[in-house]
């Protein structure tokens, strides 16, 4: 089981003013018995306020997995990824390429995304967008290989899976 934290990004959300659908998204898609839910927490759109969490879930919780959605926009307001891109110690391009490769099939808007994702000790960081239907599509992209991955940082996998 990995333990997994969802940081819901959201100013209107954080006031009550918007319910969060995309964070539950998250909860359902990423379900025990492979994910277990540790953290969960809505914070507004401010850079400091989502890297002190990224910090503190990977650094003093030892999440295996954070997913955050909202804020990887081009909003001014829209601080998410450089927030995980200050934070992170190696950048893992490949996940954040294969959500927009994928998703583009389905959504011309999906080369807006500005998503990035990396690892912070052994802790995968991931930022979707903020539409519960985007966090859906995004997660429906990375779910096949998060275990593999999760299991090399962690130093427990042995050899590379050959399929889906």
């Amino acid at each position: 089981m990995f333990n997994l934290g969802i940081l819901t990004v959201s100013t209107s959300g954080y006031h009550g003013k918007r319910e969060d659908t995309s964070g539950e998204a998250i909860r359902e898609l990423l379900a025990p018995p492979l994910y277990q839910v540790q953290r969960y927490e809505i914070v507004p759109d401010d850079d400091e306020v989502i890297q002190d969490r990224f910090k503190r879930w990977a650094d003093d919780d030892g999440l295996d997995l954070v997913i955050s959605t909202g804020g990887t926009g081009l909003s001014p307001r829209d601080v998410t990824p450089e927030a995980c891109l200050a934070v992170i110690q190696r950048e893992v391009p490949g996940l954040a390429e294969a959500i927009r490769a994928q998703t583009l099939e389905k959504t011309p808007m999906a080369m807006l995304s500005r998503s990035v994702a990396g690892i912070r000790g052994d802790t995968l960081i991931v930022t979707l967008p903020g539409s519960t239907k985007a966090v859906r599509e995004c997660l429906e992209v990375i779910i096949p290989v998060l275990p593999h991955a999760l299991e090399i940082l962690k130093d427990r996998a042995e050899g590379h899976p050959t399929g889906p």
